[in-house]
């Protein structure tokens, strides 16, 4: 049996990123002259740019061509984020050091870039924290499908069904519960109203709020 990992979710569950992705958007809307829906940033949320360019935005079906934006889109974001447009979530050290101590890999399953991770990394100093990264770039299916989340846990060498996932968009709790793991939402994006239906095992207001003793049990109960 694999053991217990900790899977974490990075856009909105370790960093507040939404708004340098929003103005992002905004940016290459502009640079493009392209029409951006005005819900488009809440549809799209949690999903990666391979989703949103072609079926929320409508931009382009050619896969050059949504490749381009995409790379030119998440330019964009880092450039925004380096001017001080993201921030570290509470709990994200004093919980990373303590599962650390403990001996339970922490990985991450992310729609973001390989690239935004490793800016983040550079801004607050938190890489050591995790084992690896399963990110965009990584898998072929986007949530609310798993296999980020599932190919996360393999990086840990973990079990499903005694590991964590740590998620704020809704499309990301369902890849979790579909998954088989213990999902943990936070009301960082959503508020716990929103939250409730998705029929996460457990809501906390960010990470602060998450017992290490949940994952040295490998259960809530």
């Amino acid at each position: 049996m694999g053991r217990t990992v900790a899977v974490f979710d990075w856009d909105g569950v370790v960093i507040d990123s939404s708004g340098a992705h929003e103005r992002s958007w905004e940016a290459l809307a502009e640079e493009e002259r392209l029409p951006l829906p005005a819900d488009h940033f809440k549809r799209g949320f949690g999903k990666r740019n391979e989703l949103i360019i072609p079926d929320i935005l409508g931009w382009s079906r050619d896969p050059a061509e949504v490749k381009r934006l995409s790379h030119r889109k998440e330019a964009l974001y880092r450039d925004i984020a380096r001017t001080g447009h993201i921030r570290l979530l509470p709990g994200v050290r004093e919980l990373g050091a303590a599962l650390k101590a403990l001996g339970i890999p922490c990985v991450i399953g992310t729609s973001t870039h390989q690239e935004n991770l490793t800016l983040s990394f550079e801004l607050f100093g938190i890489g050591h924290y995790f084992a690896g990264a399963v990110a965009s770039e990584d898998v072929t299916k986007g949530k609310p499908d798993p296999e980020v989340f599932l190919k996360a846990c393999v990086l840990g060498g973990g079990d499903p069904a005694r590991s964590f996932v740590f998620e704020d968009s809704f499309s990301g709790i369902q890849a979790g519960l579909a998954g088989g793991f213990i999902t943990i939402a936070l009301a960082t994006t959503n508020t716990r109203e929103q939250l409730a239906p998705l029929g996460a095992h457990r809501i906390v207001a960010d990470l602060s709020a998450v017992e290490p003793s949940w994952l040295a049990r490998g259960r809530l109960d």
